[in-house]
């Protein structure tokens, strides 16, 4: 016998904050979730579900096999670096995420954080301010400054609204054309393809990354494109952590040939806290917490909680997932 009711699975804690939110959220839409137990009887416990509900998709091959009658896999995120995507695939199972759009501004709001913390040289600042030593460190205004954006989609263009009030100047690159009609509040100074990224890069007083991660795109800045940088700009970097060469990073930041970095996520997580970059008052760091808001929460959920009343009344579901998503060049 079908349940309507879904699965829900998260790789970690359940009492992590983002990860109880978003269960809070899904309770809240009318859903009543089974928390799956992996350790557990997994064919029991898959029995009879029609929807999977898997916060980052982290899950393994053995909890797919186990949805036998699993006719959505939804995962609660955006990237699908982590998903066995093609796997799920493969077993007939349907799979949909929770796109760009839904963390964009938390996203957005964070890369421009991060370029005001180091234009405005914080940490030194905050040092200065326990060490009773005012007046001190002079910051630079962000007026015609120019921001080079990496991936003009949801984010890169959330980005951009917010830096444009600023007076800085926009250049963005993407694989997509800019279509003709895009608002003047995000409308780039200057748009490129791929085959433009180095010239962006080298122009740029900020360079701000907001890509899928796939193999094409890893490790896209590395230490030949952190080398054209200028020495007093910024690297920010709230997508996917592996988009960097982080011991190139490392070093461009150690020997100073770099002006700073705002990063958010990392190649490993947890990162290595005690690697020497990561000390420096020009390097500012968060725990991959960005794109975690109460807007971000409401967006997903709300996509989620409707996909599973579609698969249980027949209807098309939304943001499907195919098996060329995430693969394309860049």
């Amino acid at each position: 016998m079908e349940n309507s009711e879904p699965v829900f699975y998260y790789q970690g804690s359940l009492e992590d904050e983002y990860v109880a939110d978003c269960l809070a959220e899904i309770r809240n839409l009318g859903l009543d979730p089974l928390i799956l137990d992996a350790q557990g009887d997994l064919d029991a416990q898959f029995r009879g579900r029609q929807a999977m509900i898997d916060i980052g998709g982290r899950s393994s091959r053995e909890i797919i096999d186990a949805g036998q009658e699993v006719r959505l896999w939804q995962i609660l995120g955006t990237g699908l670096d982590h998903a066995d995507v093609g796997y799920m695939l493969s077993k007939g199972i349907r799979v949909a995420h929770t796109p760009g759009f839904t963390s964009a501004r938390g996203l957005s709001e964070t890369a421009m954080m991060f370029i005001l913390m180091l234009t405005r040289k914080f940490a030194e600042a905050e040092a200065n301010f326990f060490d009773s030593v005012f007046y001190e460190p002079c910051g630079r205004t962000l007026n015609e400054l120019t921001l080079g954006i990496i991936g003009f989609g949801a984010s890169g263009r959330q980005l951009a609204r917010r830096a444009k009030p600023f007076g800085m100047r926009i250049e963005a690159i993407d694989i997509l054309p800019l279509e003709g009609d895009i608002a003047d509040d995000i409308r780039p100074d200057f748009f490129g393809t791929p085959d433009d990224m180095d010239d962006v890069v080298a122009r740029a007083d900020f360079v701000s990354l907001h890509l899928h991660l796939t193999p094409e795109t890893t490790h896209i800045m590395n230490a030949q494109r952190l080398g054209l940088m200028k020495p007093t700009a910024g690297l920010i970097n709230v997508a996917r952590g592996a988009l960097v060469d982080e011991d190139a990073l490392a070093a461009a930041l150690l020997d100073g040939s770099l002006g700073g970095a705002g990063i958010d996520v990392f190649a490993n997580e947890p990162a290595d806290v005690s690697r020497p970059e990561y000390q420096l008052p020009n390097m500012i760091v968060m725990p991959h917490t960005s794109g975690q808001t109460d807007d971000t929460i409401r967006n997903r959920c709300a996509i989620v909680a409707d996909n599973v009343r579609r698969v249980a009344t027949g209807e098309d579901i939304l943001n499907e997932v195919d098996a060329s998503m995430g693969l394309g060049k860049f």
